[in-house]
């Protein structure tokens, strides 16, 4: 998928059993979805040498489960490109990791957080304390000497698990606003807490999409969010505030 998935956990058990499980989710996800191997079901799809029938079944899953999103987030979040084809990677990545920390959980791995490219998802029964405090960096690339620690969220005394952000730091431009068919550049990063992480990451994703739009957006959802606008000035959900804790 183009990123970097990390394990960090406390069961004292061999877990190398459930590691390998989990990896091999990843793994198989990567085969189906991705778009930087050429010979991926997804990548023939793009290029129009296969259809969705004809692809592995969990696509057309992917496909049904793109579409309940573009509803849920009135049309901000889509799984299609500016050339009309179907690039999910705004789900799959999240989607994926959520089948990979569940399989931990299955072994008994039940103490552990899982950073998957950077959006960061915590076991139920993490213990509580500093593990269940989250670093937001701030919105530019790690090689900058200006990269570090934005902020912190403290998720302890709640039932968040999932935070994840979106923006354009280490990317540049690349999440399409589906509104005005042009790419989403009215704000430097947005991130999204909740108790799922694939929620957190569309909903990331949606908001960044909606730029100035997108803190009445969080707010009509419920959601909490932290905002950061081209010059560096931060915005949130009234909810969100409750959470954060200043470096």
């Amino acid at each position: 998928m183009g990123t970097v998935f990390r394990f960090v956990g406390r069961t004292e058990l061999n877990s190398d059993k459930a590691i390998a499980e989990a990896v091999a989710v990843l793994h198989e996800a990567d085969s189906i979805f991705s778009l930087y191997k050429p010979d991926s079901p997804l990548s023939k799809l793009a290029r129009g040498e296969t259809s969705v029938a004809q692809c592995p079944a969990v696509v057309n899953e992917i496909w049904d489960l793109c579409e309940k999103w573009t509803k849920e987030t009135e049309g901000w979040f889509t799984a299609f490109t500016p050339e009309h084809t179907f690039d999910p990677s705004g789900v799959v990545k999240t989607w994926a990791a959520k089948l990979a920390a569940e399989k931990l959980e299955e072994n008994g791995i039940t103490d552990f957080a899982m950073n998957a490219g950077g959006d960061i998802r915590l076991s139920k029964e993490i213990t509580p304390g500093f593990a269940l405090r989250i670093g937001i960096s701030t919105p530019v690339t790690i090689a900058s000497p200006e990269a570090g620690v934005l902020t912190v969220v403290d998720l302890n005394d709640s039932n968040f698990r999932a935070v994840a952000t979106s923006g354009t730091a280490e990317r540049g431009e690349h999440i399409w606003n589906p509104k005005n068919k042009s790419w989403a550049n009215q704000l430097a990063q947005v991130t999204v807490v909740s108790d799922d992480l694939v929620s957190a990451d569309v909903w990331a994703t949606a908001l960044f999409a909606a730029g100035d739009q997108g803190l009445a957006l969080a707010e009509k959802h419920g959601l909490q969010a932290l905002f950061v606008n081209l010059e560096g000035q931060l915005s949130s959900t009234k909810s969100f505030t409750e959470l954060l804790h200043p470096v």
